[in-house]
């Protein structure tokens, strides 16, 4: 079963976006710009004892919606994996679509995004230390 680990929320203004979240929903930010090579912000969305999940903010890197080929530019769920390839052909195999290859974020995991059956991106994520 994949379960929801993270979500990125696409955005124009980085500082804006920090403070409307972080009013409206009390979240905190946490720079994880050198992991990604892009403005990102890790957004804590609550204490690890309640029930949820964390995500980020980055900058947003085409004008919505995108075209074919282009970064995404919403919100994106990412579920984790225990095996990433298997369960890439599991998305392939029941009509999804490669929307950006796997890739490795170096010393952490791999990573990769589709596009399912209705055209909704999502992203799969299986922890690697090895990962290059």
């Amino acid at each position: 079963m994949g379960r929801l680990v993270h979500f990125e929320i696409h955005v124009d203004d980085m500082e804006r976006a920090k403070e409307f979240y972080g009013e409206v929903f009390g979240w905190r930010f946490e720079d994880w710009s050198e992991y990604a090579g892009m403005p990102y912000f890790g957004a804590v969305t609550g204490e690890d004892s309640e029930l949820g999940i964390n995500g980020a903010l980055m900058k947003r890197q085409s004008p919505p919606p995108p075209e074919a080929n282009q970064p995404l530019n919403g919100f994106a769920c990412t579920m984790g994996v225990e095996d990433y390839d298997s369960t890439e052909a599991k998305i392939m195999s029941s009509g999804g679509k490669v929307a950006m290859p796997k890739y490795a974020l170096p010393g952490m995991a791999w990573q990769g995004y589709y596009t399912d059956t209705e055209g909704n991106i999502f992203g799969i994520h299986q922890p690697d230390e090895n990962a290059k």
